[in-house]
């Protein structure tokens, strides 16, 4: 996408509006059963872009053309790397704590089977879904899981369906899902809220935003703790996450649905997805492959974020130096994404970079952990979830409405169970 359309002012002037309103509204506490419902910034800011989407209503597009809805998405990944290597700031302090909790960690995510545990039987014995149930519930649907059904199966027979479903439920409803479920079991006391911080770490930069989020709203006196065990959890994901889905839960979903009498049928809840729909709806461009035009991008990011912190942050002249060091940790960690002989996503070294200039023996990490201290976790994430309201496409909406009621109770069933899956193992080991 050209430089110039990436800089649509109107796209990042909307985005700021949004921001600054959202964050004028706060966090709303809605009572709900024995616990209590958070509503986040992050939440008003993603459902006033979705409303001013113009792929949604014909009359938006009088003052925004769909090409700012095209500038949108790469904004995406590119304004949520600021928040992870604010993310990864808070591991460095407090290493200590991450060893101690080792096992934990490492071994919560086993507990995203509880993925398939949970929606699984209801897909096939309530919903009575084919194959399809295979590819929604063996994971969460994100980019690498999608690579595995469309290896495996191909994504125009049932089992690719069914990931591609969960695939657009969880791009349009995934993170406020995320956000909801974080801030009303952090209510109710029911688990120790490093164990659901770590059940933050589900490979998606925006869902463990908003999840992480959500915590450290809830329970403000630990939220740099909260924040350095999802961060830690993340950074596992990514190590692990994609071989426990091949080798362990996909065989094991496989199992299950024979087990429960599921049978190979046509898909019947959606039409199927091709291969090439399929990568139009998941392409992302690498940030790392053009570092002048993304550097660039990531200032104006940056400057977006700058702003919206200042309601509920600090001044602008307070948080201008922690807001710089975010922007040069992540090109830093940039650099490293397109140098490393190995791949390792972009997320995932920033957040290491942080870390590394965090850890007590790192020169000055002091001064930096100290100016980072103005700037807000979820001030500067709401700005992403404007951004990804805006960048829904036509194709997104037009998936949603055909993908049918199953498949988005089956996606909310998926998102739940990985949480509290990951969320119970965690407490044991803890």
């Amino acid at each position: 996408m050209p430089l110039s359309q990436l800089f649509n002012w109107r796209l990042h002037l909307l985005v700021v509006l949004l921001s600054l309103l959202s964050e004028w509204i706060g966090i709303v506490k809605i009572p709900l059963g024995p616990g209590t419902l958070l509503l986040l910034p992050l939440f008003y800011a993603f459902v006033l872009g979705v409303l001013l989407n113009p792929h949604l209503f014909s009359g938006t597009r009088r003052f925004l053309p769909e090409s700012v809805s095209q500038a949108a998405t790469p904004l995406i990944l590119i304004s949520i790397m600021p928040f992870i290597a604010r993310f990864g700031s808070t591991i460095g302090p407090a290493i200590d704590q991450l060893i101690s909790a080792g096992p934990a960690l490492i071994l919560q995510e086993l507990g995203n089977l509880g993925t398939m545990l949970v929606a699984l039987p209801v897909a096939v014995l309530v919903l009575k879904m084919g194959r399809e149930a295979i590819g929604a519930t063996y994971s969460i649907a994100r980019e690498p899981n999608i690579a595995i059904i469309s290896d495996k199966y191909g994504l125009k027979g049932p089992e690719g369906v069914g990931v591609m479903g969960v695939y657009v439920v969880g791009t349009m409803f995934g993170t406020l899902w995320f956000a909801l479920m974080a801030g009303y079991l952090a209510s109710l006391d029911w688990f120790d809220p490093r164990a659901l911080a770590m059940a933050c770490g589900v490979g998606s930069g925006s869902m463990v935003a908003a999840c992480s989020g959500a915590l450290a709203g809830a329970v403000p006196d630990l939220a740099d703790d909260l924040l350095a065990f999802a961060g830690a959890s993340n950074l596992l994901t990514y190590a692990t996450g994609l071989y426990v889905s091949l080798f362990i839960a996909l065989p094991v979903a496989e199992w299950l649905y024979r087990r429960l009498g599921g049978r190979r049928h046509a898909a019947s809840t959606t039409g199927a997805t091709t291969d090439d729909e399929a990568k139009e709806l998941t392409r992302e461009e690498r940030p790392e492959a053009d570092l002048a035009k993304t550097a660039a991008v990531l200032a104006m990011a940056c400057i977006v974020g700058w702003i919206a912190n200042t309601i509920n942050g600090a001044s602008l002249i307070a948080a201008l130096p922690g807001m710089t060091i975010l922007y040069v940790m992540t090109l830093i960690g940039l650099v490293i994404t397109r140098a490393a002989p190995f791949y390792l996503p972009a997320v995932a070294w920033v957040s290491l970079v942080s870390i590394v200039m965090t850890l007590p023996f790192f020169p000055g990490s002091g001064w930096i952990v100290e100016q980072l201290a103005a700037v807000n976790f979820l001030a500067i994430v709401t700005p992403v979830l404007a951004y990804a309201g805006l960048a829904l496409s036509r194709r997104e909406f037009s998936m949603f409405r055909q993908t049918g009621w199953k498949l988005i109770i089956i996606s909310l069933l998926v998102f739940t169970g990985t949480y509290v899956g990951s969320a119970v193992v965690a407490q044991v080991l803890l």
